[in-house]
C-alpha cells in the first residue's frame, strides 16, 4: 500500500498516523482563487508548524469543491501544529482572503490507517518547485488523478470491512490497473483542536487509488463492472454499508503532494 507518488517537503517523511480529509464548498467561481492562495501562501506555514500537506485537489465532478488531505504525527501533535499555525502570522495574513472564497469548511473526516502499513508513505520524495512542473489543464485525459472512495459503514464494522477489503478488493483493484495508495478508517479520538470541527458519529472506510488519467480510470471501472471477483466483494460490502459509497475523482493542483504526475511503477 505504501506507494509514494512524487513529492514531499523532506526526505525522511513517513506515513502520518492521523489524517484529515477536508472537503470545502466554495462560492461559485472562487476555486482558482483559493487554490492560488493555498498553493502559493499556505503550504509552507502549515508544514513549518508540524503537519504534512498531503494533497490538494479540484473535484472533477463538483466545480465548486476543493478537497485536501493533511497529516499529523498523532492527536497531541495535531493540537500543537494547528495551534501554532492558526495562531501564527501566515494564517493571520491570509485568513480573510481564504475565508472569502468559502461557503462551508466543516466537512472534515478524522482518519487513521486501516491497518499497519495502510497509510501514505511519502519517504524519499520532495516537493518540486512549481516552475518545474508541466501540468495538463484540470480534467485533461492526460492528467493523473486520485480517486477516493468513502464507504459509510454501520457502527463497529470498520475492522471487519478493512479485512474484507484487503483480501477481496485489493487484488482485484491492482489486477485491473488501479494503484492502491492508502486505506483509512475513522479516528474516534476526541477532536484535539475543537476550534476546527470534524464530523462526529462517523464510521468510514476510505480507499485512495491513483490512475494515470481519467481515461485509465474509466477503463478500470469498466473492468470492475465485468469482474466476478469484484461483484462478490461488492455483495459482501453492501451488507456492511449504512449509506451509498461516495466516489471523489480528484485532479491535483500543481503543488499537491499526491498525483501531480502519472505514477511510475
Amino acid at each position: 500500500m505504501n506507494l509514494p507518488l512524487n513529492a514531499a517537503p523532506k526526505s525522511d517523511l513517513l506515513a502520518s498516523p492521523v489524517v484529515e480529509l477536508r472537503q470545502y464548498t466554495l462560492k461559485p467561481g472562487r476555486r482558482e482563487t483559493l487554490i492560488g492562495i493555498f498553493d502559493n501562501q499556505l503550504i509552507e506555514g502549515q508544514e513549518t508548524a508540524g503537519m504534512t500537506i498531503i494533497g490538494q485537489f479540484r473535484d472533477l465532478d463538483r466545480p465548486d469543491m476543493f478537497v485536501w488531505l493533511r497529516g499529523f504525527d498523532g492527536m497531541e501533535a495535531r493540537k500543537n501544529a494547528l495551534t501554532a499555525f492558526y495562531d501564527g502570522p501566515v494564517w493571520a495574513a491570509w485568513r480573510d482572503a481564504a475565508n472569502a472564497t468559502m461557503i462551508d469548511s466543516d466537512d472534515v473526516l478524522l482518519l487513521k490507517p486501516a491497518w499497519p502499513g495502510a497509510g501514505l508513505d511519502l519517504s524519499g520524495s520532495q516537493r518540486l518547485p512549481q516552475a518545474d512542473l508541466e501540468i495538463p489543464s484540470a480534467g485533461s485525459d492526460l492528467q493523473a488523478i486520485v480517486v477516493i472512495r468513502i464507504h459509510h459503514l454501520q457502527p463497529g464494522l470498520e475492522a471487519r470491512f478493512a479485512r474484507d477489503f484487503q483480501t477481496g478488493a485489493l487484488p482485484v483493484l491492482a489486477a485491473l490497473g488501479a494503484r492502491p495508495l492508502a486505506a483509512f478508517v475513522t479516528e474516534h479520538a476526541e477532536n484535539s483542536f475543537p476550534r476546527l470541527p470534524v464530523r462526529t458519529g462517523e464510521n468510514v472506510f476510505i480507499s485512495i487509488t491513483g490512475f494515470d488519467s481519467t481515461e485509465a480510470h474509466a477503463r478500470h471501472e469498466a473492468g470492475l463492472a465485468a469482474s466476478p471477483e469484484w461483484q462478490a466483494f461488492e455483495q459482501t460490502a453492501q451488507r456492511q454499508l449504512a449509506r451509498p459509497v461516495e466516489v471523489l475523482r480528484l485532479a491535483p493542483t500543481s503543488q499537491s503532494l499526491l498525483g501531480q504526475h502519472p505514477i511510475s511503477v
